[in-house]
């Protein structure tokens, strides 16, 4: 299967991908893991099912790209972590990194202004033929999906904002272009570079 619903569990949190980030720089044991997440509540939420839930999402994304991604989630500046939460975010998710690399490709292509909320539907249509063993997602949740796609397309810059879909450029900083060449994560800095 190449197409989860999984990230409907949250949108980019850069400010969490920083705290996560800090913990695995710090390679900690299971407990040390749990006592700072549980115990300690570093990531400051209500519940201790939402950290359980946000903590798993967001190490999901970051620890497979390595420390050198942590670092700059760690101590980047706002646009060079964002960026490579980002990456993390992509590599994590097809059904993100597709969306970039196909509908976001084409109407770059085409040199439209914005995107089209109906585009979201054609594009999960789409997907079923790339994946015929994609779940059969309620509308409802093709609807969280598309609302968090956005929603993370927005917080990383490629939209302006949810509501006009305006698309706009987006630079990938050189430091995390040269780490993603070096990994051989060619896929996320082909769907990060699509609107450079």
């Amino acid at each position: 299967m190449i197409y989860t619903a999984t990230i409907t569990s949250s949108g980019l949190r850069v400010r969490e991908s920083r705290i996560v980030a800090d913990l695995l720089l710090q390679r900690p044991t299971k407990e040390e893991w749990r006592e700072a997440l549980e115990e300690r509540n570093v990531l400051q939420m209500g519940s201790v099912e939402s950290v359980r839930r946000i903590s798993r999402l967001l190490r999901a994304r970051l620890e497979p790209m390595g420390e050198g991604l942590w670092t700059m989630v760690r101590d980047g500046g706002r646009e060079l972590a964002t960026q490579a939460t980002f990456a993390g975010a992509v590599r994590h998710s097809r059904l993100l990194g597709d969306f970039m690399d196909l509908t976001i490709r084409e109407q770059r292509a085409l040199f439209a202004p914005q995107l089209e909320a109906r585009m979201w539907l054609d594009y999960v249509a789409g997907c079923r033929g790339r994946d015929p063993d994609m779940p059969l997602w309620s509308d409802a949740t093709v609807v969280k999906l598309r609302s968090t796609v956005f929603s993370i397309l927005a917080e990383a810059g490629y939209i302006a904002d949810t509501k006009t879909l305006r698309l706009q450029n987006v630079f990938v900083d050189v430091q995390l272009v040269s780490y993603l060449q070096e990994r051989g994560e060619t896929y996320v800095l082909r769907c990060m570079e699509v609107m450079a």
